[in-house]
């Protein structure tokens, strides 16, 4: 009834009733009116539709059906559940979360519509052994204890709160359970039983309840926790890789601290949440399955743990190259009163295909450099090539020979060899047309035929290269 800043209330097609509810207390109450005239008509169109539908779901409603020429309230709550349970139908309601519009009678249709544990299959999962051999859990206190952990949350007040469905068996407060995923056990201290805007303390949960324990020191989301005597492990979740990356940085010295422990706790919660540090940059970047994703999580850094920071895109990783091939000499040489520094190089450097890597060749004849000084000479071009030269971005697919240079019979050493060579690829990179490198990703793009020429200029215009 009524639609976007419009919508007042929905039809109910098997009662025929009008619902609307009340703006003054945000939907907490609603009231049952007739359904406006102009509606009517369309109303008992798919109310007789639905019937039809409904009649066939057994014999008796068949009948029933046949004989009156319409069904009572309850055989059609009878006949959509059977259905429902057959998966034949999907009950669809209208509602709007905004407005707390239609929340009743989703929480009616999922009590009357879906199935409980006892009309569906036991949960099935693998034992503790070296087969994984199959096992299941039926929805009854006898079984022993299996329940799978599905959301982890920060208390301000309680600590972490692991929140559990029991799939079999009898919890109790200081029982000893087992994660079978880490192959640990954790002792089950205080557990809860959750409410919307408040939580009770219970002694024991049972078969189908949901509950939060506190204070669990190694469940993340998705594990098993099983009985010490009957280990199972039910379904694992297995969670997408994330999608976009951001890069954050605190606002403060006092921000840089909270941040690490407020990330790390979000990261708890939510499995699809990664974080690591840039090696290159040393930007913390978060991982996220979307821009709204991650702005929330941003957003409960700042609300709920009080860090400011800063949102930025990731630096972009370039690397550096040459072009041509040089040689250059690197000289270091110290005179300090005592013993001396000395190192001398002579270095070849030319390019190498894309993909390459790195490499050193020794190519010193007749004892220019005494062997023992070779390594520090390969060192310290691997020292300079991982700072860059250009703009302090590594110096990749290049290869480096060592063919000549001289040493001093006092002086020489490894550190002097090492500054030499980093001094002569300093040198020999701005001599060798060094370039820039930009990351190049291989995209594959699938897109409705009316969009091509759009995702096409789109590309073009990012200097894309379409090949196909």
């Amino acid at each position: 009834i009524g639609a976007e800043d419009d919508f007042k209330g929905v039809v109910d097609l098997i009662r025929m009733q009008a619902i609307f509810w009340d703006e003054d207390n945000m939907g907490a109450t609603y009231t049952a009116e007739p359904i406006p005239v102009d509606m009517q008509d369309e109303c008992q169109e798919w109310h007789e539709k639905m019937v039809e539908v409904v009649a066939g779901a057994d014999d008796n409603l068949t009948d029933e059906y046949l004989e009156n020429g319409v069904l009572s309230v309850d055989a059609i709550y009878k006949g959509l559940r059977s259905l429902t349970l057959a998966g034949q139908v999907v009950p669809v309601l209208c509602g709007s979360a905004f407005k707390n519009k239609g929340v009743q009678a989703m929480l009616d249709a999922i009590v009357r519509y879906m199935p409980s544990p006892l009309d569906i299959p036991a949960i099935t999962g693998v034992r503790n052994d070296a087969d994984e051999t199959a096992d299941e859990r039926h929805a009854s206190d006898e079984e022993p204890f299996a329940a799978l952990a599905f959301k982890v949350a920060t208390d301000p007040f309680v600590g972490t709160l692991t929140f559990f469905r029991v799939y079999s068996g009898v919890l109790k407060t200081g029982d000893v359970v087992f994660n079978s995923i880490k192959g640990k056990r954790e002792r089950i201290g205080r557990i809860m039983q959750m409410h919307a805007n408040s939580r009770d303390e219970v002694q024991e949960v049972r078969a189908g309840d949901i509950a939060a324990a506190v204070g669990l020191k190694d469940v993340t989301t998705g594990e098993t926790l099983s009985a010490l005597d009957a280990v199972i492990t039910l379904e694992r979740m297995d969670f997408p890789e994330p999608v976009i990356s951001v890069a954050v940085e605190p606002r403060s010295q006092a921000d840089q601290e909270k941040m690490g422990v407020a990330l790390d706790k979000l990261a708890q919660e939510d499995p699809s949440f990664r974080i690591h540090t840039d090696q290159e940059s040393g930007q913390v970047i978060i991982s996220g399955m979307g821009e709204l994703h991650l702005e929330i999580i941003v957003d409960r850094m700042q609300r709920e743990f009080k860090v400011g920071c800063n949102v930025g895109a990731p630096q972009v990783a370039y690397r550096e190259t040459i072009r041509s091939v040089t040689e250059v000499e690197g000289k270091f040489i110290r005179q300090t009163g005592g013993k001396g520094q000395y190192g001398h190089v002579w270095l070849r450097l030319e390019p190498l295909p894309e993909g390459a890597g790195y490499e050193f060749e020794n190519a010193v004849v007749g004892g220019a450099v005494p062997g023992e000084f070779i390594p520090s000479v390969d060192k310290g071009v691997q020292e300079q090539m991982s700072g860059g030269v250009l703009a302090g971005y590594p110096l990749v697919d290049m290869k480096v020979t060592l063919y000549d240079g001289s040493f001093h019979d006092v002086d020489s050493n490894e550190m002097a060899f090492r500054i030499a060579a980093v001094m002569a690829v300093r040198d020999g990179v701005m001599k060798a047309d060094a370039v820039l490198l930009e990351p190049m990703m291989k995209v594959e793009v699938v897109t409705p035929e009316e969009y091509m020429g759009d995702v096409m200029g789109d590309l073009t215009r990012r200097r894309g290269i379409v090949q196909g």
